[in-house]
């Protein structure tokens, strides 16, 4: 008897633990998206969120998520296909705009109509894009300048609309009613210093995102102290002219920069971003209550790893995803998951040309893979992620450079080359700044199978190339690239990339017959 009751007391304990394991393991966790997504700003529209964020250089730009959980998130749109039709953005006379472009936007919905504002160190202005279908568009676009640094745009319940903006020195001044700029004599200072919750001489104070919550104004900064980590920070007020009084909100992990949100059932959440390496600025999800009218971030001042929210599907297919480059009629050319580096030249690509490849065709000579026009990219993630394609290079020319990138300031490639005649599949490295090719080995037939696999792990931060004859037995080819997310120029998350380029002589073209992603590498 006793040992009857001992082995059902042993089954109830190991299925209590399974059990337990199991709903720990339907909980979300974070990062609730591994990936790029930084400078988020969201909303939710009845039992819908919609969120925007930052892909600056990026062609089309400013992304739209859709998520019915804060955790699963989808593409679902862009603010626009074009920001500016200049030279920097074209990447031609010698310009780019790495890591300028469009920075943090701000989305709103107010009286049926969604907004979204941005601005451009690029071209010095602001853009506010409005839309009734935030899904289909169509979207118009209004710009003025000049550029206002971090800036949020704030419907108030008086019918008053304010644009906050700049670092540390908070400034504000009320739109016109056509958001087609700023009202004359409003301009004047909000918080004169942002950052004093923090203490002294502390950087940053950006970042701005207002909210109203119960007739209370609540205003999202970030700050950084020296030696210390991004930290939330959090000003309220009872009348939007101030006064102004601020606290920390959230001092972990560098978890920081968002805003706040309520779901249908009432609960709050903040959603955030963290540094982490070569993947990029990475988002964070955490609870909030409200204690004395102030929001309180974080479990006992800490990110969870877990969130009462509905567990994870991946990333794919609704963030990144595979292409076999069929079309059928009435599809997109390219789904929403790609984004070209800069403007591309739309007369040098096509997905109907061959069908069931895509074809990136050379228009001009190039000397640098990062001045090259037509780049194609999606996001790397983590913790692991891998990246294949098929490159059939019979049409390349001399000089010709295509194939596979993990693609930042400091990229590497795998590919194919055209020399004297002869094909080469190549490995190169610009860790340092300097392209320099690692290994190059004779190619005797056109097509080839390139791979790039990525290990986020730990920061580990470190790619490694392979190439295959046959799809099946892959050989490492060059040597490891350890990752860096560099500020001054990408201020991006690795991508994954196609490319083109010719060197020597315009004219040729490389058709890849599909690109496919996995969340999974194999270990060595």
């Amino acid at each position: 008897m006793r040992m009857k009751l001992f082995r059902n007391i042993l089954v109830f304990g190991v299925l209590f633990f399974l059990n337990a394991g199991y709903a720990q393991a339907q909980q979300a966790q974070n990062p609730v998206i591994f990936a790029d997504v930084p400078d988020m700003s969201m909303i939710r529209v009845g039992d819908t969120y919609y969120m925007s964020s930052t892909t600056m250089h990026m062609s089309p730009g400013v992304p739209i998520m859709k998520s019915k959980d804060l955790v699963n998130w989808t593409i679902v749109s862009y603010a626009y296909d074009t920001l500016a039709n200049v030279d920097a953005m074209n990447l031609v006379n010698g310009k780019s705009t790495y890591g300028r472009g469009s920075w943090a936007s701000c989305i709103r919905y107010h009286k049926g109509m969604y907004y979204v504002s941005t601005f451009a160190q690029t071209t010095n202005k602001n853009y506010i894009y409005k839309t009734r279908d935030i899904e289909n568009g169509p979207w118009e676009a209004i710009s003025f300048a000049p550029a206002n640094h971090d800036h949020t745009i704030f419907f108030d319940d008086d019918g008053k609309i304010y644009i906050l903006w700049s670092v540390r020195k908070l400034m504000i001044a009320e739109l016109k009613e056509d958001l087609s700029g700023v009202k004359k004599g409003t301009e004047r200072v909000l918080i004169e210093d942002a950052n004093a919750p923090v203490g002294q001489n502390v950087g940053l104070g950006e970042g701005s995102q207002l909210f109203k919550v119960k007739d209370k104004y609540y205003l999202f900064n970030i700050a950084w102290p020296r030696g210390g980590m991004r930290t939330v920070v959090v000003h309220r007020a009872d009348h939007i002219n101030g006064p102004w009084e601020g606290k920390v909100a959230l001092q972990d992990l560098g978890v920081a920069q968002g805003g706040i949100v309520d779901t249908p059932d009432g609960r709050w959440f903040a959603y955030l971003f963290r540094d982490y390496g070569s993947v990029g600025r990475i988002p964070y999800i955490v609870p909030v209550q409200w204690e004395d009218g102030w929001p309180v971030i974080g479990i006992d001042g800490k990110v969870p790893e877990t969130l009462d929210l509905p567990a994870s599907k991946g990333l794919i297919p609704e963030i990144v995803n595979s292409d076999e480059f069929n079309r059928k009629k009435g599809e997109p050319a390219l789904p929403l998951v790609w984004q070209w580096n800069h403007n591309p030249d739309n007369s040098l690509w096509s997905v109907t040309e061959r069908k069931g490849f895509l074809r990136l065709k050379t228009g001009r000579i190039d000397s640098l893979f990062l001045e090259s026009r037509n780049t194609l990219t999606q996001r790397t993630f983590g913790p692991v992620c891998s990246a294949t394609t098929m490159l059939d290079a019979a049409n390349m020319r001399e000089g010709d450079f295509a194939g596979l990138t993990a693609f930042q300031r400091k990229f590497g490639q795998v590919g194919v080359k055209i020399v004297n005649g002869q094909k080469y599949v190549f490995m190169v490295s610009n860790k340092t700044d300097k392209p320099t090719e690692l290994q190059s080995l004779p190619l005797s037939q056109n097509r080839v199978y390139l791979k790039i696999e990525c290990d986020f792990r730990n920061r580990t931060d470190v790619a490694n190339f392979f190439f295959s004859l046959d799809g099946k037995a892959w050989t490492v080819i060059g040597g490891p690239l350890k990752m860096e997310y560099t500020l001054m120029e990408h201020f991006m998350g690795y991508r994954f990339g196609l490319f083109n380029y010719a060197t020597k002589e315009p004219g040729g073209y490389a058709d890849f017959d599909w690109f496919r992603i996995s969340d999974s590498i194999q270990d060595r």
